[in-house]
């Protein structure tokens, strides 16, 4: 038993010095960060309250520690299982122990056991059994021997030799089996492959009409090793969709490359063409070992390794805009008059109030075919007086830009109320409307009224909202459909914690949805809480907490500092101070001979404070430093100040667009080439990479991200293929850079009214090459370049 505690904590250590290295900190902080998600801490209650422990671990690095934690656990697992598997064969030795114990990646350590998993049985153990191995070896150790004159002495029709040949094709599958189990050599090769290898696409026979939209693909060539995230899905969506054939090919020239591989064999067996008598066999067989075994195999096992990494990439970027999404500005307590544009089945209508709650519905048809615009504006301005409405919320959809006119005449009808109005983006409503928790919210409501009232609040409190639907249906990524649907929710989710646990949430206001996004709450004491508040009304203390049923004190240690409680008994409460931490800020006010009401938000007497005087053994100097900082601005909303974009009044459709036009809009996706941004015409336009800035950009979101309002001036526009090419560099007049016709496969929102799903549009049709004195093709070359 001891013994395997001390494997355990051998193990334990070893992970942490693996993880401490590779998030850059030291392996008491890796240590200290594992043993708290061991026992439950969840990542922002660890990044925010725990800075002493962990060392000031930030949450990317908690975040980055938790995925390879459950990595390098799953390795440590197989490794054990690997090392008994083999033990139980009798077949352990110290020296493949060792290669074991040291392999650092589940890929290497899978080499190693391939020899050893059992299988079925293969046509080498049934040369093995008719007693062929000493053929192959004979001929391999002395190749002057004549391989005919030698293989006729294992003739044996009792064993199921029949003659010379059936004996020499035994003997060579034996070494094809040995050299394609050798994990060193599948190491060496796999790595050699990686480096030099080419991925070739070609049409499927007889799919080119159909497979139309990936013509672009029919003859693509690219260097594994260099071909972007966004690009391999797409490859890899025409090879599910059984368009594209899809090849790894050694190197630019196809044939010099397997030559190449095969030579690799050959030296690794110790095999030359020195005109001795088995040189050719065994050449052979090093041909057939490249070529039926391990270039197969790698490919398999390459492509695996290339989509799993384009799969984190494209998850980052959904992950990157769907956090830009969820912490855009809040337009505050105000009332929202919510309007879901449609034509032929109407503009759904709803009305909030100030604090969200649902007051009012109705349907309006201004568009075709009805063409009730007066009707529609006087039942709108009858709502406006009613609600005293101050902000209009239109969606994005169809009709949204003759929706925005109509909302125009309204604010003209209306002066007096001085109403604003904001497109928003409507993506994952349709999906709320139709989800459970919609339902439940309003039973009797019709499911398209729904998706208004969704349009309304996104508009007051976007990630209040946007919690209660499901992350991948609000449709900020690329290529999300193609992705680990497993590991893309979980990373998702991570994002909306964080998201919600940076704000923090008042509990006498939230959904259920929302807390059950608060660190430490599964929906049932999310749910439990909100049952709690309608039944005794207002939480007055987070002390209170400690009522719901179900939320014990492992609980309320990890939910408490996120949840705010306003105008209650604590002015704490108010605030993300802990109430582990009050202690802390009694000490305080005790120094300082004040209430708490006087000292918070007093800046010039909380700057003059030492942290080092409030320090204990439990509190230091990070957490003080946070509580004085929060004393200052207790509740402070890390979410910038709320403004909205202005689209261009007559500029309704792509049609209406015109080079040169400089307009304003909104930051829908940001992908690795570029920003789409909407500028109300129901169609995104595109800013490559090399027009967004002045400077040279390595990742567009180091300038903008979703959410973002900017300026940007229309290079040209093809109505035809709904394409629109901004730049935000205003004295750019020349056309747009056109960089490969991949770069626009991962599209977000082809079609505006088309729907909310987000990046499953078909790949693009290939562009003409931009003129050679383009100074943005010039600009995109030294990008590419770099």
């Amino acid at each position: 038993m001891q013994d395997l505690k001390q494997v355990a904590a051998q193990v334990a250590g070893k992970i942490a010095r693996l993880i401490a290295e590779e998030i850059g900190a030291q392996t008491q902080q890796a240590q200290s960060a594992i043993a708290l998600l061991d026992e439950g801490a969840t990542v922002p209650f660890i990044a925010r309250y725990r800075k002493e422990v962990t060392g000031g671990l930030d949450d990317t690095q908690l975040r980055n520690l938790e995925t390879r934690l459950t990595y390098l656990r799953e390795l440590e697992d197989r490794r054990a299982a690997v090392l008994a598997s083999i033990e139980e064969q009798g077949k352990l030795s110290d020296e493949l122990r060792g290669e074991i114990e040291a392999a650092d990646s589940k890929s290497r350590l899978e080499d190693l056991y391939l020899p050893y998993k059992p299988k079925r049985r293969t046509k080498a153990q049934i040369a093995r059994e008719a007693g062929l191995e000493p053929l192959a070896d004979g001929l391999l150790a002395d190749p002057m021997q004549v391989p005919e004159e030698f293989a006729a002495g294992f003739v044996d029709a009792e064993k199921g030799v029949a003659d010379v040949k059936a004996a020499l094709d035994g003997a060579r599958a034996i070494l094809m089996e040995r050299w394609g189990e050798d994990a060193a050599l599948v190491g060496e090769l796999r790595g050699w492959l990686h480096e030099v290898g080419v991925i070739r696409a070609k049409v499927a026979e007889g799919k080119e009409l159909a497979g139309e939209k990936f013509r672009d693909y029919f003859d693509h060539a690219e260097p594994l090793a260099k071909i972007p995230s966004h690009r391999l899905l797409a490859l890899f969506r025409g090879r599910r969709e059984e368009f594209l054939f899809l090849d790894l090919d050694p190197g630019t020239d196809a044939a010099a490359g397997h030559l190449l591989a095969e030579g690799r064999v050959a030296v690794h067996a110790g095999i030359k063409a020195q005109g001795r008598p088995a040189d050719k066999w065994l050449l052979d067989c090093c041909r057939l070992t490249w070529k039926a075994k391990l270039h197969l195999h790698l490919l398999l096992d390459l492509f695996a390794q290339a989509r799993e990494k384009a799969e984190v990439e494209a998850i980052d970027v959904f992950g990157d805009n769907l956090k830009d999404l969820m912490l855009a500005a809040p337009a505050g307590a105000k009332a929202v008059l919510g309007l879901d544009p449609g034509l032929r089945t109407g503009v759904k209508v709803a009305v909030v109030d100030r604090t969200g709650k649902f007051v009012d519905h109705a349907t309006i048809y201004p568009h075709e075919p009805k063409r009730q615009w007066d009707q529609s504006l006087a039942l709108l301005r009858q709502l406006c007086v009613k609600h005293q409405v101050e902000l209009i919320a239109i969606g994005n959809g169809t009709a949204s830009r003759e929706t925005d006119k109509l909302a125009g005449d309204l604010i003209k009808l209306v002066p007096t109320l001085s109403m604003q109005k904001i497109v928003v983006s409507e993506a994952g409503a349709s999906v709320y409307s139709a989800s459970e928790f919609a339902a439940k919210e309003f039973p009797n409501l019709d499911v398209s009224i729904r998706g208004a009232v969704s349009i309304a609040r996104r508009l007051q409190d976007p990630l209040a909202e946007l919690v209660k639907i499901e992350p991948k249906a609000i449709g900020v990524g690329q290529y999300q459909h193609d992705v680990d649907q497993f590991r893309l929710a979980r990373t998702l989710d991570a994002r909306v914690e964080d998201c919600v646990n940076a704000v923090g949430v008042d509990v006498n206001t939230a959904s259920a949805a929302l807390l059950t996004r608060v660190s430490g709450l599964s929906s049932t004491v999310a749910e439990n809480i909100v049952v709690y508040r309608d039944s005794n009304g207002a939480f007055k203390s987070r002390k209170e907490l400690l009522k719901v049923p179900r939320l014990g004190d492992k609980t309320f240690e990890q939910c408490a500092g996120f949840l705010r409680i306003s105008d209650g008994d604590q002015p704490l409460d108010a605030s993300s101070v802990h109430p582990e931490a009050y202690p802390v800020v009694e000490r305080i006010l005790k120094q300082c001979g004040r209430e708490v009401k006087q000292v918070i938000g007093d800046a010039s007497l909380l700057r003059g404070l030492k942290p080092e005087q409030f320090t204990d053994e439990r509190f230091g100097v990070p957490t003080v430093r946070d509580i004085l900082k929060e004393l200052e601005k207790p509740g402070r909303d890390p979410r910038p100040e709320f403004k909205a974009a202005r689209f261009a009044d007559g500029v309704e459709d792509i049609k209406d667009l015109r080079e040169g036009m400089i307009l304003e809009g909104v930051v829908s996706n940001v992908a690795a080439f570029g920003a789409f941004v909407d500028i109300g015409v129901h169609q995104d336009g595109l800013i490559h990479i090399s027009a967004l800035s002045d400077k040279y950009v390595k990742d567009p979101r180091e300038v903008v991200k979703a959410g973002d309002i900017v300026k940007v001036k229309v290079l040209e526009v093809d109505v035809a293929r709904k394409r629109i090419a901004l730049t935000r560099r205003l004295d750019d007049s020349a056309p747009a850079p056109r960089g490969p016709r991949e770069d626009r496969d991962a599209r977000p929102n082809q079609n505006r009214g088309g729907g909310r799903d987000g990046g499953r549009g078909a790949p693009m049709p290939k562009q003409a090459p931009a003129p050679a004195n383009n100074a943005l093709a010039a600009a995109f070359a030294r990008a590419k370049k770099s």
